[in-house]
């Protein structure tokens, strides 16, 4: 078993919002814009599943 890896500072993988992205090379600032897409798409399809839920809700009560 190796003891080497363990001293190295792990890499950050998440981005923070406002964080300073000078240090950054190229594909990690293409790994970031992928991330973020993700996780816009996951946000954006649980939006759209509350807002049929609450239509589903509110068509239900009218009747």
């Amino acid at each position: 078993m190796s003891f080497i890896d363990d001293d190295r500072p792990q890499k950050k993988t998440a981005h923070e919002v406002g964080a300073d992205l000078s240090m950054l090379s190229v594909d990690e600032l293409k790994a970031r814009v992928e991330l973020l897409k993700a996780e816009i798409a996951r946000l954006e399809a649980e939006a759209a599943r509350k807002a049929s839920g609450r239509q589903a809700a509110e068509s239900f009560f009218r009747t």
